[in-house]
């Protein structure tokens, strides 16, 4: 039996949860130019899909929509993700509704920052 992993309600084959999982930890190099954490548990990421046909999509935000950034980051965070093995599409859509907020950030971010 070929075990899969339940994510949203999506049943996932091992390739994908194993490209998830890159596809994450690359996430995870990328870093908010004015907040020393990473995107992911910045809690920037509002969304991320991946597909066993190695399709990648992203939504997500900015701490504000006056970041300096706004026009260039979206085109960093899809440039690294082309670099993750399997990925065969990416694509980064950058929304700001719902606005970012502290309680995005993963408990692990709060504490590095000393919100704990």
């Amino acid at each position: 039996m070929i075990e899969t992993e339940k994510t949203g309600g999506e049943t996932q084959m091992p390739e994908q949860v194993d490209l998830r999982a890159r596809v994450i930890a690359m996430l995870r190099t990328i870093f908010d130019p004015e907040i020393p954490l990473n995107i992911y548990d910045l809690g920037l990421i509002y969304e991320l899909a991946v597909q066993a046909t190695g399709e990648v999509h992203v939504r997500m935000t900015l701490t504000a929509p006056n970041c300096p950034v706004a026009e260039t980051f979206p085109g960093i965070v899809q440039a690294a993700l082309w670099r993750v093995d399997g990925v065969t599409d990416v694509e980064v859509e950058l929304v700001w509704d719902p606005p970012w907020g502290r309680e995005n950030m993963s408990e692990a971010a709060r504490l590095q920052l000393g919100l704990l």
